[in-house]
């Protein structure tokens, strides 16, 4: 009687190489994006038109972003941080280092240096959201939630330095909040770089030292 031969385990699918390429893929979507919101302009920029750029299916683009305000808020997101990896911003280098200095006045000066060192990839997209935002209810939303996050993320700073004791006396953490929400703005970097011509070192160097000023 023939011995029976155990079948063969199946191997377990291997799933890296698409992962990999589906990043690749959501890569390339988001500059392609990026790179016509900025050339056309957020109403005149299409789903298609990305889709078309990326030689991926307009269903895959819909897939990734779910919309368009959708494709316009993760391009921000990446601006902001640099790349599209799941690390939350409190846990970014940058932040993390930030925190851990001792000094005040060195701790607000890197920020200013930080927020001139991540401006032309940040401000160009944010005025699109914030232009768009005024015609249009989806960048209208997307802005209203950007403004919410950096919000949240200038109370999470006012009270690292309240708590560190690093406030100047009389200051509250709400006022250095409102301060910090003032000069690291969209609005400013646009009147001092874009309309008057400032190099993004002179604006970043001039943040930093008004945040010195007013809060220490």
């Amino acid at each position: 009687m023939p011995r029976k031969v155990k079948p063969e385990p199946k191997r377990a699918y291997d799933a890296s190489r698409r992962r990999l390429q589906a990043a690749q893929s959501r890569r390339s979507m988001l500059a392609a994006g990026r790179r016509l919101f900025l050339e056309h302009g957020y109403a005149n920029t299409t789903i298609p038109m990305v889709a078309a750029e990326t030689d991926v299916s307009v269903q895959t683009v819909y897939k990734a972003f779910e919309n368009k305000p959708g494709l316009l808020k993760a391009i921000v997101d990446v601006a902001i941080v640099g790349d599209d990896e799941p690390v939350p911003l409190m846990e970014r280098e940058f932040v993390q280092r930030n925190m851990a200095e001792p000094d005040p006045r060195v701790k607000l000066l890197d920020y200013g240096a930080h927020l001139a060192e991540i401006a032309s990839r940040v401000q160009p997209i944010l005025l699109v959201v914030r232009d768009a935002g005024a015609v249009d209810a989806g960048a209208a939303e997307v802005w209203e939630r950007l403004q919410a996050e950096r919000l949240t993320g200038m109370t999470y700073f006012a009270r690292h330095l309240q708590a560190e004791r690093h406030l100047r006396r009389g200051v509250t953490a709400v006022e250095a909040r409102d301060v910090l929400w003032t000069y690291n703005s969209v609005e400013v970097w646009d009147l001092l770089v874009r309309q008057r011509g400032w190099s993004t070192t002179r604006y970043g160097r001039w943040v930093g030292n008004q945040l010195v000023a007013a809060l220490l």
